[in-house]
């Protein structure tokens, strides 16, 4: 089980380069950030956009990977995403995941005076986007004419680092989207289903069962093999509490490695944070038990 840890894109950069050299010093596999141009609670608060922050941590740290949880059609075009996305895979010397979600109802489905979409019409768009976006991340030229999007001849040269392209880790919970996972994605990415009433760690897992079986027949369907898909549990907001000891995250991790997960990511504590709580050492105890060096 591989382990890495979201940081939000907010603290001033000398912190957040220190925190980034550290969890890699701990031998983190990975590091990720959320795309958004502002966030929740973090609405008035100091917020980075995610490109130019994971740019950054890619030049000063030289092992560990860096990702997007997730980025989006919301704000985004999968022409521009595709170049800054190729861009940042040379810079950090093919360390980069793409995730990729269907985006939200928040301040950023609103802030460039768009309609906010509806949930069907969110997936709608983002399976054109990721098919746009697979197109021109394997090509090095490439045109597309859709409902959302057009793309006349552009030019992604020299190409990705990594091959045939950047890994794509797609974040699905329904059908269509599971079923868009099996098609384009390297990485499934899920935390169970957060609007559901029922946020009991049994039900949520029961919830990524269920998920996981229809992923499993999409790409069976597909002629696909489930299990060279990477399966990336992100940790989320609800009554379970793994990261309140070594312990407790330790039988967390052991749960969803059953269950056929092959990576575990969790959001770094934070002092002030009203929900992410714990202590921040906590990531150390966790690296000196759980990760091998």
């Amino acid at each position: 089980m591989r382990l890495g840890v979201l940081l939000l894109p907010t603290d001033p950069w000398p912190r957040s380069v220190a925190r980034a050299r550290h969890l890699e010093a701990l031998g983190y596999a990975h590091l990720w950030t959320y795309d958004h141009l502002s966030w929740r609670r973090y609405r008035d608060e100091p917020w980075h956009a995610a490109i130019p922050w994971l740019t950054g941590l890619a030049g000063v740290t030289s092992r560990v990977r860096l990702g997007t949880m997730v980025t989006s059609p919301t704000f985004r075009h999968p022409a521009l995403l595709a170049k800054e996305a190729l861009t940042l895979d040379h810079v950090s010397d093919g360390r980069l995941t793409l995730g990729v979600g269907a985006g939200g109802t928040g301040f950023d489905a609103t802030v460039l005076g768009d309609p906010v979409l509806s949930p069907r019409q969110r997936a709608d768009r983002l399976t054109e986007f990721v098919d746009v976006l697979d197109g021109l991340l394997r090509s090095q030229g490439y045109s597309h004419r859709g409902e959302h999007y057009t793309v006349d001849d552009a030019r992604m040269v020299p190409g990705c680092v990594q091959r045939p392209r950047l890994p794509i880790a797609l974040a699905a919970a329904g059908p269509r989207t599971l079923a868009l996972t099996a098609r384009h994605a390297d990485a499934w990415i899920t935390f169970g289903e957060p609007d559901a009433a029922d946020q009991s760690p049994a039900a949520i897992e029961a919830a990524v069962r269920r998920q996981a079986a229809i992923l499993d027949d999409r790409c069976a369907a597909l002629g696909r093999d489930p299990a060279a898909l990477d399966r990336i549990y992100l940790v989320g907001n609800t009554a379970e509490r793994p990261l309140a000891s070594v312990a407790a995250f330790e039988d967390f991790v052991g749960r969803y490695e059953a269950l056929g997960f092959t990576d575990v990511v969790f959001h770094d504590p934070r002092p002030g944070d009203p929900v992410w709580t714990e202590d921040p050492e906590i990531a150390d105890a966790i690296a000196e038990r759980l990760i091998k060096r």
